[in-house]
């Protein structure tokens, strides 16, 4: 059947109308990356989920996953249509879920940033990175920004070497926690983590400032919040707002590490994560291990 280029403009801006009016009608669900105990999680971002479903008029739930590569593919099948990510997981959110930056959080900082860390204990002999290989060591899993990424790029810089070359004995710890308690109990000669999980394990008094010290570091973009690309365009624009006034309304704003407000991003300020995802060749099957 032939239809006139008229009759097919209207037909088309139907459809889209329908589309953006079905993801408008249906629960929001807000998706969060696994750095921390998922209880935990859920009790931190309910004020900033209360707070988008009444700016938002719809439901909004939240769903966590047990690792990275669950909370992506769970957006790649438009289960999700927010979702928190670390500075590596967006990279491979964006090219395999259609996830777009738009908001990040700030801490105490006031940057839009944060660190990888090398954690050693205090007595180590270890002045420098180079001083450990040979030694045991765990990073977070393949997907992470801060504990995967960073620290890959770290021994890559220092020796040439992968992590697995580099080091006696690797292994994955599978989250932040779990890595900084391998050199806390003495599993490992060094952990990888984020700098969030870190400071929140002092403060929780589970770790001591005293007892492990940092040997190497890196800053990464921070984590960012993304939604789906395919959400409609006003839809968009009104989870931005939300997101980036919460503290302005009184909200308790909330986030990976102590947050004070969100600021506007776009994805163009993962070009760093790009630029060293590039630089060490690697590739889908060894950030999705």
């Amino acid at each position: 059947m032939y239809l006139k280029p008229t009759l097919m403009a209207s037909a088309l801006a139907l459809t889209l109308s329908l589309a953006a009016v079905s993801a408008q009608a249906r629960d929001i669900v807000m998706g969060i990356l696994p750095a921390e105990n998922n209880e935990e999680m859920i009790a931190k971002f309910e004020p900033m989920r209360a707070h988008l479903e009444k700016k938002l008029g719809q439901k909004v739930k939240l769903y966590t996953a047990t690792d990275y590569s669950g909370v992506i593919e769970a957006m790649k099948k438009k289960r999700l249509d927010i979702a928190w990510f670390g500075a590596l997981s967006y990279y491979l959110a964006e090219r395999e879920a259609g996830a777009e930056a738009f908001a990040v959080g700030i801490g105490s900082s006031g940057k839009p940033t944060y660190w990888g860390y090398l954690l050693v204990p205090a007595d180590s002999p270890a002045k420098s990175l180079a001083d450990l290989r040979g030694k045991s060591a765990a990073f977070v899993e393949p997907a992470s920004g801060s504990g995967g990424l960073a620290p890959t790029y770290m021994v890559k810089k220092a020796s040439g070497m992968t992590p697995e070359q580099f080091f006696g004995k690797f292994t994955w710890a599978g989250s932040h926690d779990a890595s900084i308690m391998a050199v806390k109990n003495g599993t490992v000669d060094v952990a990888a983590a984020a700098d969030a999980t870190y400071e929140r394990m002092i403060k929780a008094g589970i770790i001591n400032a005293d007892t492990l010290r940092i040997v190497a570091r890196l800053e990464l973009p921070g984590p960012p919040l993304t939604y789906r690309k395919d959400l409609p365009s006003d839809l968009k624009k009104k989870i931005q707002d939300a997101i980036v006034n919460a503290h302005n309304e009184g909200v308790k704003v909330s986030g990976f590490g102590t947050i004070a407000r969100y600021d506007a991003i776009t994805p163009a300020d993962y070009q760093p994560v790009r630029d060293m995802v590039n630089e060490l060749s690697l590739k889908r099957e060894q950030l999705l291990k």
